[in-house]
């Protein structure tokens, strides 16, 4: 995915969490972050130098698709979930426009993922990212890479779309911050 000519270079947010700060679950019941979620990835991000972050989680029995190896579609979760916590080091909201994802070798079960990722480019509403994902550390064999596009929305594509229930739960949590992450980064 390349970025149009005249795309700029990504500018972290004065307020953005420091390097080294877990971002922790942006929604509860986040499949890729969320603690709610029993067979979920419980992926952990954590703030970068620029924009940028790094992120872990662990292949369990639950996430595997051919016996003993992670599904590739929880693979591009995990990217799909790292890239999206960038955006909260531009205190934006975005969704996932486009993710194109690589897959470069099989993932064992136990294997701990780990994925770097950073906004390469911004123009307009459109983010460009980019993300890689190794197997044991971050000097590990690459396992996944990604290229992705999200395009910066207001909190409202979420109240107009999503069930009721879990929009008003949302909107009810006093933390004010809690409650704009809840919409930070799904489609």
């Amino acid at each position: 995915m390349t970025p149009p000519a005249d795309a700029v270079a990504p500018v972290r947010h004065p307020d953005a969490p420091a390097p080294g700060e877990l971002l922790g679950a942006h929604y509860e019941h986040c499949f890729g972050c969320g603690g709610g979620q029993p067979h979920g990835l419980h992926l952990e991000a954590r703030a970068g130098e620029g924009v940028r972050v790094t992120a872990e989680f662990t292949v369990r029995p639950a996430h595997q698709g051919a016996p003993g190896l992670a599904h590739g579609g929880v693979l591009a979760t995990a990217l799909d979930e790292t890239l999206g916590s960038l955006n909260w080091l531009l205190r934006v909201i975005a969704v996932t426009g486009r993710l194109e994802t690589d897959f470069v070798r099989p993932v064992p079960v136990d294997t701990v993922l780990y994925l770097e990722a950073e906004v390469t480019a911004v123009a307009g509403r459109k983010i460009y990212s980019t993300a890689v994902g190794r197997i044991g550390g971050p000097d590990g064999p690459v396992a996944v890479r990604a290229d992705a596009l999200f395009i910066e929305v207001k909190v409202d594509h979420f109240i107009d779309n999503g069930r009721p229930e879990e929009i008003r739960a949302a909107m009810a949590d006093p933390d004010q911050v809690r409650r704009a992450r809840a919409f930070e980064v799904n489609p």
